[in-house]
């Protein structure tokens, strides 16, 4: 929060963001502010109300088209809000915007949320419980449906959420005369907030629900079924509803033995014999989704990589995919038949790139050639001397 904004009537920095922000930017910054300010969620800051106020008329303004442009013409110094179109009713400040924080809250908050009904405050804010799922490299990549246990307070089932037992009357709250809001004076601002003393909900409890001790909750341990998408990473977090609470599931994704993952590719590696990386073929590995198979090309080098596309992890909600890539090692046997020793011999004996010696091989052809050369010369000149 940018106090230095707000005391300068800077509506886009009350609600950090650019002049150039679109109306979708404008209420997205807008609701996450207000719910971090609401003065429910901040009861320690003595400002908060203050804060949350300005988040209003920040956004009354900025989500007007006409509003806004006449904003932008003539700055905060010489911005009239009834030359904009305002009526003359005002809820909490003179001069200011004609808007009740809590009910422009209230209404981002519908929209937000689907339409949810915005209930006790409280429990809107309330922290989600979270839980880690365990899953399987191939689980991730792929996708799976797979059980959680939970324990998790939800509508306790006797009084269905009411906190009263049922049969009983319960009594209109004299504090907010059942409209579950109170308006609060702080000064130059008046706003409306959630009742302390009923929590928003507009009654009082005369007799408590057995079950849930007037509470309202109930917590119980229940078994849901989680539709991991697939393409999850580790560490990634979803939200998910259970029954009419909502919580947060964390994916701790298990490395594979096989496969590495880089986004939405995958990297493996595939061994073949010498006689294959020299003269080339074909070769099978194992794929994500099935048994894959490659051409290896002559000459095949180590480490040199084949790529298979779109034989890699799927894009979350998409239909695209990422490629896999093969890294080629070669596998060289430890034990050979004296046949296959002998083969080997002859050919290294026909190598002519050959840097150092190679055990039981005598000189290459490139190098008894040149022996020979340098025994040719050494003789002529022996022979030259002599006959002078």
């Amino acid at each position: 929060w940018n106090s230095r904004s707000a005391n300068k009537q800077d509506f886009y920095g009350v609600l950090g963001v650019s002049r150039t922000a679109t109306q979708k930017d404008i209420k997205k910054a807008y609701y996450q502010l207000a719910k971090k300010y609401h003065p429910d969620t901040s009861p320690d800051d003595p400002d908060a109300k203050e804060k949350f106020a300005k988040l209003a008329e920040a956004y009354e303004v900025l989500s007007d088209e006409v509003k806004r442009k006449q904003y932008d013409t003539y700055g905060a110094a010489g911005f009239d809000p009834n030359r904009a179109g305002q009526n003359q009713q005002q809820y909490y400040r003179t001069g200011g915007t004609s808007i009740d924080p809590e009910e422009l809250f209230r209404k981002i908050f519908g929209e937000f949320t689907g339409g949810m009904h915005f209930g006790n405050m409280h429990n809107m804010f309330e922290q989600r419980p979270e839980f880690v799922m365990e899953l399987s490299f191939s689980e991730a990549a792929k996708g799976v449906s797979k059980e959680l246990s939970v324990n998790i307070e939800d509508d306790c089932p006797r009084c269905e959420g009411k906190g009263s037992e049922p049969g009983t009357k319960v009594s209109q709250c004299s504090y907010c005369n059942g409209t579950g809001m109170e308006t609060l004076n702080t000064g130059p601002f008046m706003m409306r907030s959630t009742c302390r003393r009923c929590g928003g909900k507009g009654s009082i409890i005369i007799t408590a629900c057995i079950m849930c001790r007037g509470s309202g909750q109930t917590k119980k341990r229940q078994t849901v079924t989680v539709p991991v998408p697939a393409g999850v990473e580790n560490g990634q977090t979803v939200r998910m509803s259970v029954g009419s609470r909502e919580i947060l599931i964390t994916f701790r994704v298990q490395r594979s033995p096989v496969f590495r993952r880089d986004g939405l590719n995958i990297h493996s590696d595939v061994f073949i014999s010498i006689a294959q990386a020299i003269l080339g073929g074909t070769a099978t590995g194992q794929g994500l989704y099935e048994t894959i198979s490659m051409v290896i090309p002559p000459s095949c080098q180590p480490d040199q990589v084949i790529r298979l596309q779109g034989k890699g992890i799927r894009r979350m909600n998409s239909y695209s995919y990422g490629d896999h890539y093969v890294h080629i090692k070669i596998r060289v046997p430890k034990k050979l038949t004296r046949r296959q020793r002998s083969l080997l011999l002859t050919y290294a004996e026909e190598e002519t790139d050959v840097q150092g010696t190679v055990t039981g091989v005598s000189p290459s052809a490139g190098e008894s050639y040149t022996h020979t050369v340098q025994h040719y010369f050494s003789v002529v000149c022996r022979q030259t001397r002599r006959n002078t």
